[in-house]
């Protein structure tokens, strides 16, 4: 059974067509354009609009995905992306089985907010390996988390990079191409409490109190404090999980980095740190950061660019808050290349 490997047999996407460009968040926002598009890194995101729920967004990926791939074969279909969904407590990847006409699929969500795409491959991994019944999985990243952010909060700043969009990714057991290998994971709890929607939510809604009116918006506790803690560590977590990732899977270099959405300047640093460059890389600038999604698109655009090429070591790597940094290593192509 060790020997058994997973794959990744398709990836697919869908972002809408609504762009809030760099004027556009300046003007929400009184940040000068420069400042938002040379010092936040955005030069524009995807905004959903009319019929473009979380759910809908979803199927439309992974009917991106799966092609003429018959939804009926589906073993299990897994939604890994925002939390904030159609509803409150609601079963998105039930929903988005249905749509698709998963009819003999089993359904469940993982939730780890922004790294819960990179992580959940280890999960449905070791889920594949271990039950030979499930011989495909469809994996459902989606997020209009745009939605949430107040653009007159200066606060909650760095969260103007979100976009909205959804990827999709069709896991195949002893699949030999585009082989799932290690992962790796580093957590620090200190920020659990950092970033969250704090009017929804048992705190919020404690037993006899009058209902109070609900903020829509994510904010920041305390964003100084965040700053001052996580600047001193998070590049080097990114680079720790990367290295972990790739060293557990046997890679004694990397060809090509998906990463979550980060201004350029940055993701040629940890680019470097690697010994790569942004040939190596596709950089999400026309996108934004749509959650968990964003390593998924990242690989469908390197391969349809020619960055990704089969037999090159990958690695997808992506940071949550929480905080999680999470990386996990594919072999592309097939064995012979």
């Amino acid at each position: 059974m060790n020997d058994v490997t997973v794959g990744i047999a398709s990836i697919g996407y869908y972002v809408p067509p609504l762009v809030h460009d760099a004027d556009w968040i300046a003007a929400a926002s009184g940040i000068p354009a420069d400042v938002v598009r040379n010092k936040f890194g955005i030069h524009q995101v995807r905004r959903a609009g009319a019929g473009d729920s979380v759910s809908a967004m979803g199927v439309k990926a992974a009917r991106d995905c799966l092609g003429g791939f018959d939804p009926a074969a589906l073993d299990m279909v897994v939604y890994c992306g925002s939390e904030y969904k159609d509803y409150y407590l609601f079963n998105c990847a039930a929903q988005m089985a249905y749509e698709l006409g998963a009819t003999n699929a089993a359904v469940f969500e993982v939730h780890n907010l922004c790294s819960g795409g990179v992580w959940s491959l280890k999960v449905l991994k070791a889920m594949m390996i271990q039950d030979p019944a499930l011989r495909h999985v469809l994996l459902i990243s989606s997020s209009r988390e745009g939605d949430l952010i107040d653009y007159q909060d200066t606060q909650s700043r760095f969260m103007f990079n979100f976009g909205d969009g959804a990827a999709a990714a069709l896991l195949e057991r002893g699949c030999e191409r585009n082989v799932i290998m290690e992962s790796a994971m580093i957590v620090d709890g200190r920020f659990a409490k950092s970033v969250s929607l704090p009017s929804v939510g048992c705190e919020a809604f404690t037993m006899g109190d009058a209902p109070t009116p609900i903020d829509r918006h994510l904010r920041v506790s305390d964003a100084a404090q965040m700053k001052h803690d996580l600047d001193p560590i998070t590049f080097d977590n990114f680079v720790a999980a990367i290295g972990s990732a790739a060293r557990r899977s046997g890679f004694e270099a990397i060809d090509f980095l998906a990463s979550i959405f980060m201004k350029r300047s940055i993701l040629a640093e940890l680019l470097s740190r690697f010994g790569l460059t942004e040939a190596n890389t596709h950089i999400l600038e026309e996108y934004g950061h749509c959650q968990s999604a964003d390593c998924f698109i990242a690989l469908a655009r390197g391969e349809a660019a020619g960055a990704l090429k089969p037999g090159d070591r990958a690695v997808l790597v992506s940071a949550g808050t929480g905080y999680t940094w999470a990386a996990t290593a594919v072999r592309w192509g097939s064995p012979q290349g």
